[in-house]
């Protein structure tokens, strides 16, 4: 069967029972769960279009059975998120974050306000004391990448390090005065 004519077959098949498994999965779906019986049905028709040439001469009673297992997954898929639901709700709150022993307010606040990516490109060869390459296994990018994910982070952390202490070393980096920024001799204390 040629793509052309499978197209035109399951068209007709389509216009002939949708009204049909559309029914089906109304009458046994909750009411007002509309939502999920369009959902049950595109994915009858999207599993009839994959396997049409299982489709016997009486289409009607193999769609309705693949409406039911369609359905069936639906039910058993609500209820794994309602368990799962009910078991978070009786799991204690997390702590608050606290800033790691010995680090000052100022670099905890400096940390938090990096984007989650250049925080932990900070964090895996900081704290975790994992080289560049190894620490963009952990992040799922490649070495290069993760390099440049770590410049920029240590850039950003150095910038907002400054622009709480616009003391004298911070503004000399700026203008291209040498000396260590007040950030880099705080955290090698």
């Amino acid at each position: 069967m040629d793509e052309t004519s499978r197209e035109a077959s399951f068209e007709t098949l389509f216009e002939r029972h949708y009204t049909d498994v559309l029914g089906y999965a109304l009458r046994r779906q909750a009411p007002g769960d509309r939502s999920s019986v369009d959902d049950a049905v595109a994915e009858t028709f999207l599993v009839a279009w994959r396997r049409f040439e299982q489709i016997g001469p009486d289409p009607l009673p193999w769609l309705l059975g693949v409406a039911r297992r369609v359905l069936a997954n639906q039910r058993r898929g609500d209820r794994r998120r309602s368990a799962l639901a009910q078991r978070l709700r009786h799991l204690p709150e997390p702590p608050p974050a606290v800033p790691a022993p010995g680090l000052s307010e100022r670099l905890h606040g400096a940390l938090a306000s990096l984007s989650a990516r250049e925080r932990e490109a900070l964090l895996l060869v900081a704290w975790e004391d994992l080289s560049p390459e190894r620490a963009a296994r952990a992040a799922g990018c490649s070495a290069a990448t993760f390099r440049v994910r770590l410049h920029r982070a240590r850039r950003h952390l150095g910038d907002r390090l400054d622009a709480t202490d616009p003391g004298p070393e911070s503004a000399g980096r700026h203008s291209g005065e040498r000396g260590a920024p007040s950030w880099r001799k705080e955290t090698t204390r």
